[in-house]
């Protein structure tokens, strides 16, 4: 069973790492003993799981081996344990199964999030204002530092374009699937007859790269520098302080203007630039993967419509689970947890499903 051989290799790993972390070569490497302790100190959790689950087979065998007993008393004993066994089997299969699921390694990282009015005029950057603001009372509830890079305000107030980076422990583990089509039905404040318009924003939410994930040529960038705008692209100051960044050889444009340091502005476009590079490589990674695989576990496709917000019956729909919430009001001002909770745990069980129809395809073990 392959499900019993990925733990005993689990347990090799553990019983392998706690003997080189007594041993004095890696005592004596400092930077050496805490990566091997950290790697330990991850795997415990998993370890003492994987010894109650192996107990607990332990226990169906010895009850199945008293069935065979002559006293009956003892056989009901046994009867009444081994059902009491049979009954727990599964969910303790389930949680270990489920954390031997990798751990997504980008989980901890800052978010870059970018949001974008889609159709729907100005209604649709009123809308695409809307979730940033929503996204800003999840991330203040969670006590993560919000930083505009980049934005583009309409005349009433709407966005047509926002970049941000949201800057918190875990922040990429709960937005990571808010990125798709957003869409939204209300009837806007200008419309005399009242009817209910549809229009749409896209969010994007990328985790943000560090240097060792991307490495970027100088030579691949043209680099520009010109003045602030405000509100309809008016120069707001007479400095060259903005700073726009094209990545040659993939086509890349990014650009910031929100501080009024020409060198920070630099600074926060280069941190954009390697976070779109970074999901790039991962959607090409990924690309393969599936191609080797016989599903594909959806992740939020920027193309993909996830969520509907309708106003009039203040409901919220996300399409992906078929979760519908009937407290829009409260999830515009930042409650989000019961739908980012609910995602998590969907995905993860189409993780659970890939890995189980894996172990099951003939020929795999």
């Amino acid at each position: 069973m392959r499900l019993i051989e990925n733990l005993e290799n689990v347990e090799k790993k553990y019983e392998e790492l706690t003997e080189e972390l007594s041993s004095p070569e890696v005592i004596q490497n400092r930077d050496l003993y805490q990566r091997l302790s950290r790697q330990q100190a991850e795997l415990y959790p998993l370890v003492e799981e994987i010894r109650k689950y192996k107990k607990l087979l332990a226990d169906i065998e010895d009850a199945e081996g008293l069935l065979s007993s002559g006293d009956e008393e003892l056989k009901k004993l046994a009867s009444d344990e081994l059902d009491e066994l049979k009954r727990v089997r599964p969910e303790v299969e389930r949680k270990v199964t489920l954390m031997l699921i990798p751990k997504d390694i980008r989980d901890d990282r800052n978010v870059i999030l970018e949001i974008r009015a889609g159709t729907g005029g100005e209604e649709a950057a009123l809308f695409a204002g809307e979730l940033f603001r929503m996204y800003s009372k999840y991330a203040e509830a969670k006590r993560w530092k919000v930083e505009v890079i980049d934005s583009n305000i309409t005349g009433l107030g709407g966005i047509k374009e926002i970049v941000a980076s949201i800057q918190g422990r875990g922040a990429f583990s709960r937005l990571k699937y808010e990125s798709g089509v957003h869409r939204v039905q209300r009837v806007p404040a200008t419309e005399a007859s009242g009817r209910i318009h549809t229009s749409a924003a896209t969010v994007a939410v990328l985790p943000e790269a560090e240097d060792i994930d991307i490495k970027i040529d100088e030579k691949d960038l043209r680099i520009d520098t010109f003045c602030a705008s405000g509100h309809g692209g008016q120069s707001v100051n007479t400095t060259y302080s903005a700073v726009r960044i094209v990545h040659v050889p993939s086509g890349v444009v990014v650009q910031c203007q929100d501080e009024r340091s020409q060198l920070k502005n630099r600074e926060k476009a280069m941190k954009v630039l390697r976070a779109r590079l970074y999901e790039m490589e991962q959607e090409k990674l990924e690309q393969q993967r599936a191609s080797q695989r016989k599903s594909q576990v959806g992740t939020g496709d920027r193309s993909q419509r996830v969520r509907t917000y309708n106003y009039p019956q203040n409901r919220v729909t996300d399409h992906r689970i078929g979760l519908t919430l009937y407290k829009l009001d409260r999830f515009l001002e930042g409650e989000i947890d019961e739908m980012v909770d609910s995602l998590g745990a969907y995905f993860q069980t189409e993780k659970l499903k890939e890995i189980s129809a894996l172990e099951e395809a003939p020929g795999q073990g």
